[in-house]
């Protein structure tokens, strides 16, 4: 793949929409540790770099988007994260909805999942063991 550095690295970029694109780039810089990369404009555009990899462009609302309504789920972006706990703690703490307290899965994930103050849903997964789907998937 061709490096671009006007584009996150990532191959996979979820684009989420937001009334306030500056509000949203300091609350998840707090809430989740996510850095900015890049903004676009003063509220048009913000590309954010996740810890390990990953990437989240926020995009201001346009005449074709709009932001999640309260109550309906319309996605989820799951991020890998080493310690599901600690990141629970930190969101918790900065006042993420938490939808799901820190909770081990037998296919071998701790996942806890939140909503941000913006109604996006997200799940935080640290990887505990590898584990064969074999084992836990059932016909």
């Amino acid at each position: 793949m061709k490096i671009n550095r006007s584009i996150p690295a990532a191959t996979t970029v979820p684009v989420l929409t937001v009334a306030d694109v500056r509000a949203a780039v300091v609350w998840l810089t707090t809430a989740f540790g996510f850095a900015e990369r890049l903004r676009i404009g003063e509220g048009h555009r913000s590309q954010l770099d996740i810890p390990d990899g990953g990437a989240v462009i926020l995009a201001e609302v346009r005449p074709d988007t709009r932001e999640p309504r309260p109550g309906e789920a319309s996605h989820s972006v799951l991020v890998r994260v080493i310690d599901a706990r600690a990141h629970f703690v930190r969101s918790r703490d900065a006042g993420a909805r938490i939808l799901m307290e820190p909770t081990d899965f037998e296919y071998g994930e701790r996942q806890y999942a939140a909503e941000d103050p913006f109604g996006h849903r997200w799940t935080f997964s640290e990887t505990l063991a590898d584990v064969d789907p074999a084992q836990w998937l059932r016909p």
